[in-house]
């Protein structure tokens, strides 16, 4: 297997996984929903089950972000020089990852459990940023990238 299959490879299943941790933190939390939303005994067992998938999470999230970034500098830098739509993609993926990293410490970090179901649903608001951006990413990717 050659060098470039190889960056390929690891671009690919690195934007798969960070994707992947995004639709199971989804799914989780709607399984979390009905504890994190009622009496503060369930909240506290519940919270200490989404702190825990949280630490998980985010140590293959991470892991994901920096082989996607390094994995993509790597092509571009060697396989597809740096277009005008690779730089536009490498600053697709900082903006979201800037845009999600915000919206945590903003409104996801504050809340207390139990919350109310309105509260609650600023997770759902940060997966539509996270898939949105995803969304763009992908569409610049296979569009507008592929173009060139």
């Amino acid at each position: 297997m050659d060098f470039h299959a190889i960056l390929r490879l690891v671009h690919i299943t690195g934007f798969a996984a960070w994707f992947g941790t995004i639709f199971a933190s989804m799914f989780v939390l709607k399984t979390l929903e009905p504890g994190m939303t009622s009496d503060a005994e369930k909240a506290k067992e519940y919270k200490g089950l989404l702190m825990r998938f949280i630490g998980l999470e985010t140590k293959v999230a991470d892991v994901a972000v920096i082989s996607v970034l390094l994995s993509g500098l790597l092509l571009a830098h060697f396989y597809h020089g740096w277009t005008i739509w690779v730089i536009v993609k490498i600053v697709l993926l900082l903006l979201q990852v800037a845009i999600t990293m915000g919206y945590i410490v903003r409104k996801i970090q504050p809340i207390t459990y139990p919350c109310d179901t309105v509260r609650f649903a600023s997770w759902y608001k940060l997966f539509a940023i996270s898939l949105s951006m995803f969304g763009i990413v992908l569409a610049v990717t296979f569009f507008l990238l592929k173009a060139n």
